[in-house]
């Protein structure tokens, strides 16, 4: 089912509901433990725990949604080439997004940090993100610049914009990519808001992350999946779309138990 915009069905769709929990529960967590104990919700956010390995999961999961759907427009022919080469990029910035997390398998595979690594990355890990350049910190003074800038631009103004000058969803679909639904983008950048004014705690940023990663995992599958705000859905069937939601947000409830096991059996890092 294609839902514009503005339908109030949007926010019913199974899997944008269940992403909404999700993130909710997510901040709901984080609250509750900043204001009863410190240290449990440092383990919260620390290295290979809870939050961490949903931000694995959910970048990763991105990645093969990407992926199939680059697939299944090369098997249409020629003249998505455009669509799958925007898809093929996206399915690489989410692969590396998902590895960065996990500093490419490091802890998980024992493997000691390289020279390089150990000397300028500011938490001694295999990773690009927590590099310092001099006295630039990648991270902070680049990188999250960059993706604070992308998301208002993807997730509020051209969506503002989009039902005005309809060129705009063209050109996205075009090239491969999707616009969010304003009002899912608008719980999104509410829960971001809400924990970067009362999470007080130096690994917040993790809980900021993990909002963009449930947001772009649940509206890029009702976009690319099911057709939410998007014209060029993989399926087309109505009531298949509704089931495939369905199974949709049942594969998020997974990813947070399957999360939630895995930084249960992670050893503690600081």
């Amino acid at each position: 089912m294609t839902a514009a915009d503005g339908s109030n069905r949007i926010l019913l769709q199974p899997v944008i509901a269940t992403g909404i929990a999700v993130n909710a529960f997510f901040l709901a967590t984080g609250l509750w433990l900043f204001g009863t104990d410190g240290e449990s919700l440092s383990r919260f956010l620390r290295e290979d725990a809870f939050v961490e390995w949903m931000q694995f999961l959910t970048f990763a999961s991105l990645t093969v949604l990407c992926g199939f759907v680059a697939y299944d427009r090369l098997l249409q022919g020629r003249r998505f080439a455009l669509q799958v080469a925007g898809l093929l990029a996206l399915t690489a910035a989410f692969a590396f997004a998902a590895l960065e997390e996990i500093s490419w398998f490091q802890r998980v595979l024992g493997w000691q940090t390289p020279e390089y690594f150990a000397k300028h990355n500011r938490q001694a890990e295999t990773n690009l993100h927590n590099l310092m350049i001099g006295d630039i910190n990648l991270h902070k003074h680049i990188m999250v610049k960059l993706i604070v800038a992308f998301g208002v631009t993807h997730n509020v103004i051209l969506p503002l914009l989009a039902p005005r000058y309809p060129a705009i969803r063209r050109w996205n679909e075009d090239v491969g990519f999707y616009l969010p639904p304003l009002r899912v983008s608008l719980f999104y950048l509410a829960f971001v808001l809400l924990a970067e004014t009362l999470v007080i705690h130096h690994r917040r940023g993790e809980l900021l992350e993990l909002f963009g990663a449930v947001h772009y995992l649940t509206t890029a599958s009702a976009a690319y999946l099911v057709g939410v705000n998007y014209t060029m859905p993989v399926f087309k069937d109505v009531v298949a779309n509704h089931r495939m939601s369905v199974l949709l947000a049942l594969f998020l409830a997974m990813l947070v138990l399957l999360a939630w096991i895995l930084g249960a059996m992670s050893p503690a890092v600081a």
